[in-house]
């Protein structure tokens, strides 16, 4: 905790510090608000049997508000507010948590308001080509197309992405950037305060987690995008819970590379992971490969990919832990229903592992405003999962999964989108009745 504090400390002072030169600065202000609107139906995702209820029927109403202090080129200060509730329509089986007179989450009740965002940017730092941004931070898009890093707190779901973090970015040249980056992502909140907090904090992580990384991105051969990179990640014991019960010290080495030639593009990733788990050795394998191509001359430009995911699982029958670890990708990008299913093999939702996906997408613009978006997947496991309850023991199936996602842009601040999720068990499950996500959104952004 002492390492946390000094973290922060350090960010405020140097806040201090730059407001009392802001007289001989020409500061520059900007703020903007968001709200999203979203409503979901979940059915059977979590164990694909229809005699057991658990489906939900909800709302999620989150809002922001940002602002930003510009000092001159090379400083300024970010600070974001966020709020997010879920009002409930239909809940089971605990439908008595409808009332919503013992739950926050169940009923009309602003929630929390947190801190999203509150950074301080050093650019030209001392004069060198070195970029600092210190405080908390997102890295949404920024590393890889976010197989390893996209959310620090995967665990309040889409409320927030943010890294508790010091970045550096050395500028070696206009090809290359090196980023270092040290970050703290706690399992509930610790540093900032947090307004109208319930009795028992919404939790981030399933466990205190570190983390250092190493981060290449080398542009030098045109048409060509190639990142390499090295993290090293720890993750905690206490509250820990299903693959992430015991003390985790986990060392990743990957690459990712994009090729553009015409109008089609090759991109693809693969990491090694070692370490350990507990007392046990871990030792993993992930990746993925995808060939995309868009027909421009032709009516609504569709543009078509095909690929495929490797994660590899854990084999029960040796002393090793070979379980993929997903570090900081426990969001969403593969599927939405998929991320929360996965909670029953893992105990932790979006815990991505012991995964092959066959994935096909097809993408339209049938305007200049609409774009439609149709997937299908078909998922197997690489080790089988003995259960009573979900898991059959003696299949890989995992099954299949067609999506189907509806864009439409109103203008620059407005926008929604319609997006369906069906999937059909296969023999990995005990069950086999399939399962649904259906979410509207509608999002404003000022």
């Amino acid at each position: 905790m002492k390492i946390k504090k000094i973290f922060f400390f350090y960010l405020v002072v140097s806040i201090l510090d730059i407001l009392s030169i802001s007289a001989f600065a020409e500061i520059k202000f900007k703020w903007g608000s968001h709200l999203r609107l979203r409503h979901e139906y979940w059915k059977n995702i979590f164990d694909f049997d229809n005699d057991n209820l658990d489906n939900r029927n909800f709302f999620r109403i989150k809002t922001s508000l940002w602002g930003q202090l510009d000092y001159n080129k090379n400083l300024s200060l970010f600070a974001k507010l966020t709020d997010e509730f879920k009002p409930y329509i239909y809940y089971a089986p605990s439908s008595s948590k409808m009332s919503g007179k013992t739950d926050k989450a169940f009923h009309f009740d602003i929630n929390e308001i947190i801190f999203d965002n509150f950074y301080l940017d050093l650019n030209n730092f001392i004069g060198l080509p070195l970029d600092l941004r210190l405080g908390r931070q997102d890295f949404l898009g920024n590393y890889g197309e976010g197989f390893l890093i996209m959310d620090g707190t995967p665990q309040d779901g889409s409320r927030t992405f943010y890294f508790n973090a010091l970045r550096a970015s050395w500028r070696m040249n206009e090809q290359k950037r090196l980023d270092f980056i040290y970050l703290i992502n706690p399992r509930d909140d610790v540093f900032l305060p947090v307004l109208n907090e319930d009795k028992t904090p919404q939790q981030l992580n399933t466990t205190d987690e570190k983390a250092f990384i190493l981060y290449l991105k080398d542009n030098t051969i045109k048409d060509l995008i190639w990142e390499y990179y090295y993290i090293y990640k720890r993750e905690g014991k206490d509250g820990g819970r299903g693959f992430q019960a015991e003390k985790g010290k986990i060392n990743t080495l990957g690459s990712f590379m994009k090729y553009n030639f015409g109008s089609s593009n090759l991109r693809g990733q693969f990491a090694y992971q070692f370490g350990t788990y507990g007392t046990k050795d871990r030792q993993g394998f992930g990746g993925y490969i995808f060939l995309d191509r868009t027909f421009k001359d032709l009516k609504w430009e569709p543009t078509m990919s095909l690929g495929f995911i490797y994660l590899s699982g854990d084999d029960r029958d040796t002393g090793k832990n070979e379980a993929w670890d997903p570090l900081f990708s426990r969001w969403p990008w593969i599927s939405e229903l998929y991320v929360l299913s996965m909670a029953s093999e893992t105990g932790i939702v979006g815990y991505w592992t012991n995964l092959d996906i066959f994935r096909t997408e097809l993408a339209l613009k049938p305007s200049k405003k609409t774009k439609l978006s149709l997937w299908y997947n078909y998922l197997r496991a690489n080790e089988q999962v003995t259960s009573s309850s979900v898991f059959s023991g003696t299949g890989k199936e995992r099954g299949h999964l067609p999506q189907i996602k509806l864009d439409y842009l109103f203008n620059k601040n407005i926008s929604a989108y319609i997006l369906v999720e069906y999937f059909i068990p296969g023999n990995f499950y005990r069950e086999n009745d399939e399962a649904l996500f259906l979410r509207t959104e509608l999002q404003f952004k000022f």
